[in-house]
């Protein structure tokens, strides 16, 4: 992008002519961001306090789950390390169309639109090696140069931990209308949720609650549940830090499965156990939302 507007760019306060040749790159990339935000009524950050937790797989199936339920639904892969979102909807496309109005979001379910770096590189095995200010950068672009039009409902997946890409969601964004904290049941990983936590206290971020995946074990033959990493801390810590529990959503085999497959488990699995718990966690979201 130049330094300077264009008539072409799309931007609404330069669509005139009349000011563009005074508008700063930083000024139109705000610009932008802003007509972006306000056709988005709820954006919410999917965070987990470590790696390991299955939070992409809760962020496909959450933004999967809202788009059943009727709303349109845009998912942002803000993991620029480890982008699985494209895998985990079978998109394999290299590449992004953009067209003079700005860069189209894949559209893998109908109105579902997703959008990540892992469309950006060669190869799935190339490693993004990139500092602070070049991630900052392609977060804004997500934002401000990718047409998501009318939007119910965007989920931001962000990578684990507190560091440089849920930093920049939060500022890029200002006022994000609340954050969901994965977990699992062990004490090392309820540890790490609670800095989440704090990090979300401490950005004025809402906290919608915390969900605890891989919350017993279900045999795919019998239907019997096994508490593999115990059960209830989730529960336990919400209660602790004062914060809402979502919900637990059981360990389910499948569940992998069908990630490594590109096909979301609540699509395919429509009256189970784990899809009735992202159902409920999904109801429980938008009762706090509206």
């Amino acid at each position: 992008m130049a330094d300077k507007c264009n008539t072409n760019s799309g931007c609404s306060s330069c669509s005139s002519g009349d000011s563009c040749d005074t508008k700063t790159k930083q000024d139109h990339t705000k610009a932008m961001i802003a007509e972006t935000l306000d056709k988005i009524k709820f954006k919410i950050m999917v965070m987990s306090g470590k790696g390991g937790v299955g939070k992409s797989t809760v962020s496909v199936n959450l933004a999967t789950t809202l788009n059943k339920m009727g709303y349109k639904v845009g998912l942002i892969d803000a993991d620029i390390h480890g982008p699985n979102i494209p895998k985990m909807f079978g998109v394999k496309e290299k590449g992004v169309l953009s067209t003079a109005e700005g860069i189209i979001p894949y559209e893998p379910v109908h109105n579902l639109f997703i959008m990540s770096v892992g469309f950006l590189v060669r190869d799935d095995d190339d490693a993004v090696i990139w500092r602070a200010p070049l991630k900052h950068s392609l977060i804004e672009q997500f934002l401000s140069d990718v047409k998501w039009g009318e939007l119910d409902f965007l989920v931001i997946d962000l990578p684990p931990g507190t560091g440089d890409e849920p930093l920049s969601v939060a500022h890029i964004i200002g006022e994000v209308d609340g954050s969901v904290i994965v977990t699992t049941p062990q004490e090392v990983a309820l540890l790490d949720s609670r800095k989440s936590v704090t990090f979300s206290k401490k950005l004025n971020v809402p906290i919608l609650g915390i969900v605890e995946n891989m919350s017993g074990f279900i045999c795919p033959k019998c239907g019997e549940k096994t508490d593999i990493f115990k059960t209830g801390g989730g529960e336990k810590a919400a209660n602790e830090l004062k914060v809402n529990f979502l919900g637990k959503i059981p360990l389910d085999p499948i569940v992998v499965m069908q990630g490594d497959s590109g096909k979301p488990y609540v699509i395919e699995y429509p009256d189970t156990e784990v899809t009735n718990a992202f159902r409920n966690i999904c109801e429980k979201i938008i009762k706090q939302l509206q």
